[in-house]
Formats: structure tokens, C-alpha cells, sequence
């Protein structure tokens, strides 16, 4: 057991995979000499060359189009685009290439291609560099869609990725990179089907991913000091969603709290909740509860940007409103 930051459980896992397998190589942008936008894989370029840590040019839409290629030709690429909002320009080859392939070739062809990038907001990076769209990948049938929030996932799910027949794309919260976990290399491949409870309680259960999680986690502490004990489940797995986990839980705590940094508007919060109430609605004491960005362009100042993010009170303050008043 280990204790390391997040980007070095990822940077271990793109060593580990370079060293498994010499079909895979990974590329983005600065990825190479800089050492990765968020020092992912740094020292990577001097051991394993130029041929499998290749920088590209600024174009997402050629080099995740050209990954896609490389998987169908044999290849395992690992593609890292720098931030969740370059993604789009690169959606058409997702949507329409990556995502249909196996389909479209009546499964002759698949793509085992993997895709991270970095997502969320609270770094102020303003409004173009602090999305959280995970929602929209998760809306893609052919595509498997993960949210990393802990080091032992953050390195597991990288490599069970590359077992993948399918594209994957993981969803990296920026927050996360410097934070500690321990790494327990020996553990088996990673489990991509299922979501984890990470706290137990009796009054609620909270659902979240990425980095709401450990904002999650530490209003389940705060709320368990004042007598309500909850729940908090962490996905993991954005598509396919393991709501069995959730209604589980949420047949024995009846109140439910959904925690999604995304937008309210069309968010996953959205989906999982409609989900409970179609999966236990008769286990409800209470109706299902959203907490969710404010549904502005991210600001720029930080005091502003606080207020637009789910934030630890205000997890705490929805948790007790649902137990008190639900």
C-alpha cells in the first residue's frame, strides 16, 4: 500500500500500460515534452520515446479521429484531451464514429480506444475551462462512460479500460489531481459495472461522483455528528449506471439527495432521479432532492464560483432540509 497523489495513481497507470502491452501508446496535446497540462505523464517521453508519447497539434477533432483509426487498426491508444470543453470539437467523431462502429459493421469492427480529460470546475478558470459535461458522453449508447474519484480508481479503471472492446471515456475532476490516496497495486482489475458505497447511514443516501464525492463524504461526517446518518454512493460508472446499488440504498434510508456538479437543467442528476422514482417510488418518504451548479457561465471570481459549485453546506443544508422537512 502506497500513499500517492492522484496524477501519480494516473501516471502509474499509463507506465503500467505502456509496459503491459506495445500496442499502446498514448497522445494529446503537450503530453510529451511538458509532461502532460496536469504532469500526468511526466518522464514518460525519456522512457518509452517519441513513437508511444506522442504530442499532437491543437486539433482535437484529427488526433481522438486519428486514435480512432489507430484502435480500429489494432492499436490501444490512450488519447488525453486537455479539458472537457476542448472535447467538443472533437463530438462528431465520437457521436458518429466512435460510439457506432460495432454497430454500423453489424460487430465486425470495434474500438478499443480510451479517452481521459480533465473536468469540473473550482480552479477559477472561468467560464470556458470549468464545464462539467460528463452528462452528455453519458448520453451516447456504444461508449462506456467512468468518473475516477478515488487514487486506487483513478489507476485501476485506466488499465481495466484497456481490456475494453469499446471506446472508454474517463472523466478526470481537476481538484482530484494533487490529492493523496492510497495506491494498493497487488488488487485485481478494476470492477467497471458497479458503483461503491463509500459511507453508511440510515437516513439518506446521497449520490454523487468525481469530485463531489469527497464533498459528499465530508458532509456525511458533518451530518453524522448532528445524528443523521447517510448514505453516500459513488457511481463510478456514468454509463451504464448501476442503479441497483442506488436502490438499494435507497430502500432502506427512503430519502434520496443527488449531488451533480453538471447543470440542473438536462443534468445526470436529472436522470438518476427519475431512475428512483421509477425504481422505488413507494420506498420514498420524501421527494427525490437535486443539488446542482447554478445554471450561469462559471465565474471568474473565486468567492462567485464557490457559490455557483455544490459546496459541503450546501450539501448539509439540502441532507437536513430532506430529513427534517421531506
Amino acid at each position: 500500500m502506497t500513499k500517492i497523489t492522484y496524477r501519480e495513481a494516473v501516471r502509474a497507470g499509463l507506465r503500467a500500460a505502456l509496459s503491459r502491452d506495445e500496442r499502446v501508446f498514448l497522445m494529446g496535446e503537450d503530453v510529451g515534452r511538458y509532461g502532460g497540462a496536469y504532469a500526468c505523464s511526466r518522464g514518460l517521453l525519456d522512457e518509452f520515446g517519441p513513437e508511444r508519447i506522442r504530442d499532437t497539434p491543437l486539433s482535437e477533432s484529427t488526433f481522438v479521429g486519428a486514435g480512432i483509426g489507430a484502435a480500429l487498426g489494432g492499436m490501444r491508444p490512450i488519447v488525453e484531451v486537455m479539458t472537457v470543453n476542448f472535447s467538443l470539437l472533437a463530438l462528431d467523431q465520437v457521436v458518429n464514429n466512435a460510439a457506432t462502429l460495432r454497430h454500423m459493421s453489424g460487430g465486425q469492427f470495434s474500438v478499443p480506444l480510451i479517452v481521459r480529460m480533465a473536468t469540473g470546475g473550482g480552479r477559477q478558470l472561468a467560464a470556458q475551462h470549468s464545464h462539467s459535461l460528463e452528462v452528455w458522453y453519458a448520453h451516447i449508447p456504444g461508449i462506456r462512460v467512468l468518473s475516477p474519484a478515488t487514487v486506487q480508481d483513478a489507476h485501476d479503471m485506466l488499465l481495466a479500460a484497456l481490456d475494453e472492446p469499446d471506446p472508454v471515456f474517463l472523466f478526470e475532476h481537476a481538484l482530484l489531481y494533487p490529492q493523496e490516496g492510497d495506491l494498493d497495486e497487488s488488487l485485481g482489475p478494476a470492477d467497471l459495472e458497479h458503483a461503491a458505497l463509500r459511507h453508511r447511514g440510515e437516513h439518506l443516501t446521497i449520490v454523487t461522483y468525481g469530485g463531489s464525492l469527497w464533498k459528499a463524504l465530508a458532509a456525511a461526517d458533518r451530518l453524522q455528528a448532528e445524528g443523521i446518518g447517510a448514505d453516500v454512493i459513488d457511481l463510478r460508472v456514468l454509463r451504464p449506471l448501476d442503479m441497483p446499488t442506488v436502490l438499494e440504498s435507497v430502500a432502506r434510508t427512503h430519502r434520496a439527495l443527488v449531488v451533480d456538479e453538471g447543470w440542473r437543467t438536462g443534468s445526470l442528476a436529472g436522470e438518476i432521479s427519475a431512475q428512483i422514482i421509477e425504481g422505488a417510488f413507494y420506498e420514498l418518504d420524501a421527494p427525490v432532492s437535486r443539488l446542482c451548479s447554478a445554471e450561469v457561465p462559471m465565474p471568474y471570481a473565486q468567492q462567485l464560483e464557490e457559490a455557483a459549485l455544490p459546496q459541503v453546506q450546501s450539501i448539509v443544508a439540502a441532507a437536513k432540509e430532506l430529513v427534517t422537512h421531506g
